[in-house]
């Protein structure tokens, strides 16, 4: 994390490839200073990270996987987030947080730093794309739908199993669009007490946010912020 003191958090966007300056956009109009990663120098140096929060955003997963190792940054990366970042990947941000990818492209690679498996493109085409208010299981996501997060559906995938290290937080006509990392000591979403129809438990509800957060969809598309203001919120 950034040591030094600051007026405001400085949010790394991944700019390699695809949705950056809506997700920009909204950081800065939340009071943070964005920063585009293009390098691994952007976001790392000899003193340690220089982001105080990361944001992966959509656009073609393979592309980004391909440029990030081609420039160097995917380990990088990897060892920032695994030390604790504050992370948010969306869309494709998801698929390169997963720990699989069940139907990659050739050669494609993820991070490894989310406990889920995906699968690519599981909601249809673009011709198919549309607009969703979603119900988050997370106590600092209150969108501006009576609290559920206004998102848009755009060539989504889908999270098809989420592992001890990790916990589903909404659902889309039961099926999982959106994973946390779990708290140590049994905030994953194994065990009989979990709901697989997309209703929050009273064991499970409103739960916190992890360090690394992955969803399917785009709330930087109709201008919801609650998941950038969640991010920032882990940092201050």
């Amino acid at each position: 994390m950034v040591t030094e003191p600051r007026s405001a958090p400085v949010v790394g966007v991944l700019a390699l490839q695809g949705g950056v300056s809506e997700h920009g956009d909204v950081l800065e109009q939340l009071g943070a200073r964005v920063v585009l990663l293009r390098r691994e120098s952007d976001f790392a140096g000899t003193d340690g990270p220089r982001i105080d929060a990361l944001v992966l955003p959509g656009g073609e997963s393979s592309a980004q996987d391909r440029l990030l190792r081609l420039f160097d940054m995917a380990e990088g990366l990897r060892s920032i987030i695994t030390e604790g970042l504050p992370t948010l990947g969306t869309c494709a941000g998801l698929v390169l947080l997963a720990r699989e990818v069940r139907d990659a492209a050739p050669s494609q690679r993820s991070l490894d730093v989310l406990d889920v498996a995906v699968r690519r493109n599981a909601l249809g085409p673009q011709l198919v794309s549309h607009e969703v208010d979603i119900a988050v299981d997370a106590a600092e996501v209150i969108g501006r739908q009576d609290g559920r997060v206004r998102a848009a559906l755009i060539r989504a995938p889908e999270v098809l199993s989420v592992g001890l290290g990790a916990r589903a937080i909404c659902r889309v006509d039961g099926r999982v669009l959106g994973a946390t990392t779990a708290a140590p000591g049994g905030d994953s979403d194994a065990g009989p007490e979990h709901d697989t129809d997309g209703r929050i438990g009273a064991r499970e509800a409103r739960r916190r946010l992890g360090t690394v957060t992955g969803i399917a969809f785009h709330p930087e598309l109709t201008g919801d912020a609650a998941f950038h203001r969640a991010l920032l919120a882990q940092v201050r």
